[in-house]
């Protein structure tokens, strides 16, 4: 008697389809590829992180000195005589304190001093306070200016009084602390140097100049 052979036959998928060996390599290549992308945006993302610390460590948190400075001045009562030297006038003025950062600058009480050839003709006090960020605290005084402290006999101030131009020149020192983010705080201090003629004749402030 015969025997009966049976054939075995691969099972088919459920769905009726078989997936052939360029089919997966395909999908790995779409996997590799989102890696490569995700990859570059994390790459991406990182350079943007770093660049934008870089601007903000260069200008945010970059401390820059703050400046003072005279404004616009005026004279009030003002006299003066060649023959024997002297002048005596107030001096309406206002005085600056300019702060460019990103944060308050904070000074100590200070002291600006007028001279006439190097010898102190007056001073006014600055009084505590505070320039906030990127701003300019403005504080007017009035400074009385004379000659009491001069030598009696000064030839240079003879000649520039009777020549018509009277020069004077002002200096100041105001120490503080910057603070930036409420967490850092710097010592700065603003210098003012400042160059003032006085129109004797017209008894007028003629030019002024501050570094």
């Amino acid at each position: 008697m015969a025997e009966k052979t049976h054939q075995a036959y691969p099972l088919a998928p459920a769905n009726g389809y078989t997936r052939s060996d360029g089919e997966s390599l395909s999908e790995n290549e779409l996997k590799r590829k989102k890696r490569i992308k995700c990859f570059a945006y994390i790459g991406i993302f990182i350079v943007f992180q770093i660049a934008v610390m870089t601007v903000f460590g260069l200008t945010i948190m970059k401390v820059k000195t703050p400046k003072v400075r005279l404004g616009t001045s005026t004279l009030t009562d003002f006299t003066s005589s060649a023959t024997a030297p002297s002048f005596d006038t107030t001096f309406n003025t206002q005085i600056r304190v300019k702060n460019t950062n990103w944060g308050p600058y904070k000074f100590d009480q200070g002291v600006v001093t007028f001279m006439y050839q190097g010898m102190p003709v007056g001073t006014v006090v600055v009084p505590k306070g505070k320039a906030g960020m990127r701003g300019t605290k403005k504080i007017n005084v009035n400074v009385s200016l004379n000659t009491a402290a001069l030598p009696s006999s000064s030839s240079t101030l003879s000649s520039e009084l009777s020549g018509g131009v009277l020069t004077l020149t002002s200096e100041a020192k105001l120490t503080g602390k910057v603070e930036l983010m409420l967490i850092m705080k710097k010592k700065k201090s603003a210098s003012m140097n400042c160059t003032i003629q006085i129109d004797v004749s017209r008894k007028t402030v003629k030019s002024l100049e501050c570094k």
